[in-house]
């Protein structure tokens, strides 16, 4: 089954402070984008790939990504709509989407490809993910700590999130508003969300210290 990947990477990145879309913030010398991108194409399962670029910087995106085939479209002012809009762009014969955000820039192949796995095993949506390794508090409106949750049950999600596509298009189509993880958009659905193990190297960038962790990550190879 050909396996496709929609890249959201339209959002303006506010907690990273004034600059760039987040997605162009620069890591070591080249944007987020780029880094996440050169993983993708260096996993053996993945075919087509579509970035939804910020509307006012497609031609730059298109210019940065000219060397890994992949397609670029404009974002939309939700990540659900730039997912939509990549998602649309996939080609006909793509079964399997994957969705990985541009700022897990440094996520490990064999993440990628364990959700890949997962999918062509039968699960109809995969997400990788970490338990929680610290106390987690329950905290009421003024501050005060209300119960501590028991974190045995409890994971941290990442990307890439895998679908069957005519599961991922229908949960779209069904969508309850906006959303900032697609496997809720399948939960909503009905749909069974399976899990697979994922990487401390797959971490979100949002702050300029992640930025700083993530120049670790590379520095040590």
């Amino acid at each position: 089954m050909t396996v496709g990947v929609v890249v959201p990477a339209a959002g303006a990145g506010i907690r990273l402070g004034p600059g760039s879309p987040k997605a162009l913030r620069v890591l070591a010398g080249e944007p987020l984008l780029v880094h996440a991108v050169r993983r993708l194409r260096a996993c053996p399962s993945i075919g087509p790939v579509v970035v939804a670029a910020p509307p006012a910087a497609v031609a730059e995106v298109v210019a940065l990504l000219a060397a890994y085939a992949v397609t670029v479209v404009p974002g939309g002012a939700e990540r659900q709509d730039s997912v939509a809009a990549a998602l649309a762009a996939l080609p006909a014969e793509v079964e399997l989407v994957l969705v990985h955000d541009a700022a897990r820039a440094l996520v490990p192949v064999e993440v990628v490809e364990a959700v890949v796995s997962a999918l062509r095993d039968g699960a109809d949506a995969v997400v990788p993910v970490l338990p929680v390794a610290d106390t987690v508090k329950q905290v009421g409106v003024g501050g005060e700590v209300l119960g501590t949750v028991p974190r045995e049950d409890l994971r941290l999600v990442q990307t890439p999130q895998g679908f069957r596509r005519e599961v991922l298009e229908a949960a779209h189509r069904a969508a309850p508003g906006s959303l900032t993880d697609d496997a809720g958009l399948v939960e909503a659905a009905g749909v069974t969300v399976h899990t697979v193990l994922g990487s401390a190297e797959a971490f979100k960038v949002t702050t300029p210290f992640d930025l700083l962790v993530a120049e670790a990550v590379l520095a040590r190879g």
